[in-house]
């Protein structure tokens, strides 16, 4: 496809779910994806549940991956992997690279929903070696997935977010049996039935815990954790690090594009539209993790915003950015509210909390409090609160009231 009207530029939930909305509607709309295979990283997830909004059955990641992919191809959408975007232009001019070498691709509208990635052991600031061994979540369920590889035998796996449980179900699908889970908090991050699935496969969870060296030369050969009772050595052969996610937004960074710091990802109004009006975002990318099926149904919801769009039906790109008001706020989608309109894809505002808070979360306008909801919630969790349609044109502030 030379002319597309719309560029998608990942190929995960998100991105193929708007595609193949924008496709059935009769829109010319091209995928590009650097990976050689399209669906995102739910090919690598080989486990249940996928699929249950999307296709009202049970589906392995793989097999959700590839329907998602069929579903886009059938609507018309041309899809294309092995391409790396490597620049974003002003107007929707998006410059790439590929086995044919750099191009340069012009559409009415570009939708970014390039996802997230795991905070890596570097940046956890993780000392000791460098041996072979330490891998992400992604990493691991790619190579045993996708390659068949059983990259260890008993490592340890740092994190207690969901995807950390996600590993432990690749662990168990590859004939590893991890000595430990390592958590620095004081309970795990996802819900607390997920302890049952490690109690099933005797893989301890130890809180309060990090792990503060890795050791071996070419292999992990050992790890020390730091723990409440003074420093402890186990014999793992290596390192899952797990969650932390944020999202992959390497490709604002020199863009015209502003990046919100508190997400890490683009800044949007209630339309997913960025500052650039010809520029879209949706999925993971806006927040850090969400599961498969909500980034597939906010990718629809954008996709008709598009719509919308292009027929310069949406109003003008207005209102004012919103301020986090309290330290427990990390962040907070979207972050310019203006006022709202039937059919915007965001009509709630999404929260996400750097530590546990109690209390009522309150949207404010000129001291007034706009809409509030009651919270009891620890980090990660999802967090919402409606967005009201009449707004002045003042700042607005989100904070937490907290409970005595």
């Amino acid at each position: 496809m030379t002319e597309p009207e719309v560029i998608v530029i990942g190929s995960g939930p998100a991105g193929l779910g708007a595609a193949t909305a924008l496709a059935r509607a009769g829109r010319r709309v091209l995928v590009l994806e650097r990976e050689a295979q399209a669906g995102g990283i739910p090919r690598h997830c080989g486990h249940h549940p996928f699929g249950m909004r999307e296709f009202h059955r049970l589906l392995r990641g793989p097999d959700y991956a590839a329907r998602l992919t069929k579903a886009a191809l059938d609507a018309g959408v041309t899809i294309r992997t092995r391409t790396t975007v490597i620049a974003l232009h002003p107007g929707g001019l998006v410059q790439i690279t590929d086995d044919a070498g750099p191009a340069t691709l012009a559409a009415k509208a570009v939708l970014l929903a390039t996802g997230v990635r795991e905070t890596s052991r570097a940046a956890r600031l993780i000392g000791g070696e460098k041996p072979g061994g330490v891998l992400s979540t992604g990493a691991l369920q790619g190579m045993v997935h996708l390659n068949g590889q059983r990259p260890f035998r008993q490592p340890v796996i740092l994190g207690s977010e969901l995807v950390a449980f996600s590993a432990l179900l690749t662990c168990r699908h590859a004939g590893i049996r991890p000595l430990a889970m390592i958590e620095p908090a004081s309970r795990i991050t996802t819900r607390s039935p997920a302890r049952w699935l490690a109690a099933a496969m005797r893989v301890p969870i130890l809180l309060h815990s990090d792990i503060i060296a890795i050791h071996g030369r070419t292999r992990v050969d050992g790890v020390t954790l730091a723990t409440p009772a003074g420093p402890r050595d186990l014999p793992a052969d290596g390192v899952i690090v797990s969650g932390r996610f944020r999202p992959d937004a390497a490709l604002l960074l020199g863009s015209h594009l502003p990046i919100d710091p508190g997400s890490g990802g683009p800044v949007i109004d209630r339309w997913g539209r960025l500052s650039d009006p010809a520029y879209f975002a949706c999925g993971n990318l806006l927040r850090g993790v969400e599961t498969a099926g909500w980034c597939w149904s906010e990718g629809q919801r954008t996709a008709r915003a598009i719509l919308a769009a292009l027929q310069d039906q949406l109003p003008e790109p207005a209102g004012a950015r919103l301020k986090l008001a309290h330290p427990a706020l990390r962040l907070a989608v979207p972050q310019v509210i203006g006022a709202g309109a039937a059919g915007s894809p965001h009509d709630r505002l999404q929260v996400r909390l750097d530590r546990p808070a109690k209390g009522q979360l309150r949207l404010m306008q000129d001291g007034r409090v706009l809409a509030s909801t009651r919270i009891d919630s620890l980090p990660e969790r999802r967090l919402s609160l409606a967005l009201p349609h009449g707004l002045g044109p003042g700042p607005l502030t989100l904070t937490i009231a907290e409970a005595p």
